[in-house]
């Protein structure tokens, strides 16, 4: 198939493209390739950009530029605290990029913040003055930082700090924006951005995993170039339309369509690595979409998600709390911490062997011959919680991949594992399965197997989530 070569497009629908494309794992190549795949089947694309030559409809009441897949945050009233980061330049990018979706924007800045960016730019921007002052006499004589907290649907911190994200964990307020955070019972999105080494920093982990417990939602940081020279890593601040992307996919799946609200699900998802000397490893195939598609799905349901992703080559999905793994032991050891759950999904494809003894230096050809490699088994991630006594949650699910008789393996395994429910799938060379985008499922349980149509990835995520959703109403 030839490559795909696209012109005359603005930066916009480019942007928008770049944005679904990692929604869905794929290039932009790939993704450009699916809306044309679409519209050939005379289908819509249920999210996306608009493309030259398409239609789309919106209310003659919407603002211009608004389209279905934005109607989320349409008409929200938005307050955006800018902590004190060099990203704070980006907040004028999310300033008009949630303006021109159509929500009210007022914006609370810190005094660091105020170095990168000035309240007059950001308020030109805002369409009204910036807060800055906790004890400002123009508004403060009605209590205006209990104001700011209140009247508004909801919060987006970014650039969050570590100086901000652990004013926020400990409850502390000498300022107005850690004043308003600790005084709002508003939902409220951070997006992290700092030093590598301040984002790894113990004390930085304990804060965040404290803000998620709390029920804040995190979005990023990503990976890359920081603003120092010579620094890279992990702390890069969410893009502006990254942030409002994951904003509206979040909100779009509130209030009834939230059936796990306050439940916590355990998803493992990719594949494990097991070294055999410092340059080589045994792993498999194993793209991690359907696990991480699990995750955005259960997010989206409202659960606490904690994901513990082997090496993917995927965005981390918005709003959960993702471990990052390498090796089955790693996994293990990651899983048992985040216990207790409600729900664990182990739909990581672990390596089962692993090499006993592992190389110091890089094995060399030649000399002694082809080298012995002995093996030993992994520990069985899914038999040790689903037969744990202590802290077993009430649904352990797992996958079973297979390349032949598959409902028939996947029966065994779920006795051999004592699991709850096995998903068993065809991963075989013609199937497409590993790293492809559809997939087809066998729910097997001790009631039956029940089979499902070939799908997305990213549907038979919803349809797990709406099966855990009901089972969990049902065992309580």
């Amino acid at each position: 198939m030839g490559s795909l070569t696209v012109r005359n497009v603005g930066n916009d629908v480019k942007q928008r493209l770049r944005m679904r494309a990692a929604r869905h794992g794929r290039s932009m190549e790939e993704e450009i390739r699916h809306i044309l795949a679409d519209a050939d089947a005379g289908q819509t694309p249920a999210t996306g950009p608009a493309v030259a030559g398409s239609i789309q409809t919106r209310s003659t009441r919407d603002p211009p530029g608004v389209a279905d897949e934005h109607r989320a945050i349409l008409s929200m009233r938005i307050l955006l605290v800018i902590g004190g980061g060099i990203a704070a330049y980006k907040s004028l990018e999310l300033i008009r990029r949630l303006r021109e979706r159509g929500a009210a924007i007022r914006v609370v800045m810190t005094k660091a913040a105020q170095a990168f960016v000035t309240p007059l730019s950001v308020g030109t921007v805002a369409g009204g003055r910036a807060f800055t002052e906790l004890f400002d006499t123009a508004s403060e004589f009605d209590v205006g930082h209990i104001r700011l907290a209140r009247d508004c649907d909801l919060i987006i911190v970014a650039p969050a700090t570590a100086d901000l994200m652990a004013k926020m964990a400990h409850g502390l307020a000498d300022d107005l924006a850690s004043a308003v955070l600790l005084a709002t019972d508003k939902p409220v999105f951070i997006a992290p951005a700092m030093n590598p080494h301040m984002w790894a920093h113990p004390a930085t982990m304990r804060n965040f995993a404290r803000l998620l417990g709390d029920g804040v939602v995190k979005i990023g940081p990503n990976l890359g170039e920081m603003a120092e020279a010579g620094e890279s890593g992990l702390g890069r601040m969410a893009e502006p339309l990254e942030i409002v992307d994951a904003v509206e996919r979040l909100l779009s799946h509130s209030g009834k369509d939230r059936p796990l609200a306050g439940r916590r699900i355990i998803v493992t998802s990719g594949p494990t690595r097991e070294p055999i000397d410092p340059v080589r490893y045994i792993a498999n195939r194993s793209s991690g979409k359907q696990g991480h598609a699990i995750a955005r799905a259960a997010v989206e349901a409202g659960a606490h998600v904690t994901l513990v992703s082997g090496p993917v080559a995927l965005p981390d999905p918005a709003g959960v709390t993702i471990i990052k793994v390498e090796t089955a032991r790693d996994m293990l050891s990651a899983v048992e911490q985040a216990l207790p759950a409600d729900v664990a999904v182990f739909a990581a494809a672990v390596a089962d062997w692993r090499v006993a003894e592992v190389g110091a230096q890089k094995i060399k050809k030649g000399g002694s011959g082809t080298p012995q490699l002995a093996l030993v088994e992994n520990p069985d991630i899914l038999a040790t919680v689903a037969h744990a006594r202590a802290r077993r949650p009430k649904l352990v699910i797992g996958f079973a991949a297979e390349t032949e008789k598959v409902v028939e393996h996947a029966k065994l395994k779920l006795a051999r594992k004592g699991c709850d429910w096995i998903l068993a799938n065809d991963v075989s060379a013609g199937s497409g399965v590993m790293g492809g985008d559809n997939n087809r499922i066998h729910l097997v349980t001790e009631d039956g197997v029940e089979t499902w149509p070939s799908q997305s990835k990213g549907e038979v995520a919803r349809t797990l989530v709406a099966r855990i959703a009901a089972a969990l109403v049902q065992r309580t």
